[in-house]
């Protein structure tokens, strides 16, 4: 865990995919995307079971290391109206079932609003950003609020590291001046290196750790 001032507060950033607001006792997680791999599977696409397992496990991990009492999700929590196959539905139920005093709350993103309505039983506060938490405006898609210090996600940040074969493309938290944006939290989610302006900081997560680059 590495701790950062943004934004005129503290942001604890862990190599989860998620940042933790201590002063809200807030885990923050953006594209999670439960359900793309099934989503994909079911049109026929082949591609590797078990990532909803790996997506919940990280989660249940970022909240045991932090202690957080919320979980809010900077939209795009479910990949599309397709996503719950029964062992997804199955997955997820019990996760939620393990974590029951947990307060979680999703800032609808796109694929939400495709998505549909989420099952009553997982008890999850659905809004629309942005959505203000301490000095912060969270919101799904990255966009500067003259409210406060913007925190995103949607573009599923990333930072190319080496050369030719030696490349690496390395998911990261990317601030900028008046917006930051955290990587996608989701096993089985695509990345983009964002266009880095002079006083950008950029927090690559690689061997269980988040480095600053």
């Amino acid at each position: 865990m590495l701790q950062v001032e943004v934004g005129g507060a503290t942001l604890q950033l862990l190599p989860q995919r998620a940042a933790y607001l201590p002063a809200q006792r807030a885990l923050l997680v953006a594209d999670v995307h439960v359900g793309k791999a099934a989503s994909f599977r079911g049109l026929g696409v082949p591609v590797p079971a078990g990532t909803t397992a790996g997506t919940l496990a990280r989660l249940s991990a970022a909240l045991s290391t932090t202690g957080a009492e919320h979980l809010i999700v900077l939209g795009d929590l479910v990949h599309s109206s397709r996503a719950w196959a029964a062992a997804t539905r199955a997955a997820v139920m019990q996760w939620r079932a393990t974590h029951g005093t947990l307060r979680v709350t999703l800032l609808r993103g796109n694929h939400d609003a495709r998505a549909g309505r989420l099952p009553g039983e997982l008890r999850i506060e659905v809004v629309d950003p942005p959505w203000p938490c301490g000095p912060y405006q969270l919101m799904h898609e990255p966009s500067a609020s003259p409210r406060g210090y913007a925190l995103a996600g949607h573009v599923h940040p990333c930072v190319t590291i080496g050369r030719a074969a030696d490349r690496l493309r390395l998911p990261c938290f990317h601030f900028g001046a008046r917006v930051g944006v955290l990587p996608a939290f989701g096993e089985f989610t695509g990345s983009h290196a964002l266009p880095r302006e002079e006083g950008d900081r950029l927090f690559a997560i690689a061997d269980g750790r988040v480095l600053a680059v």
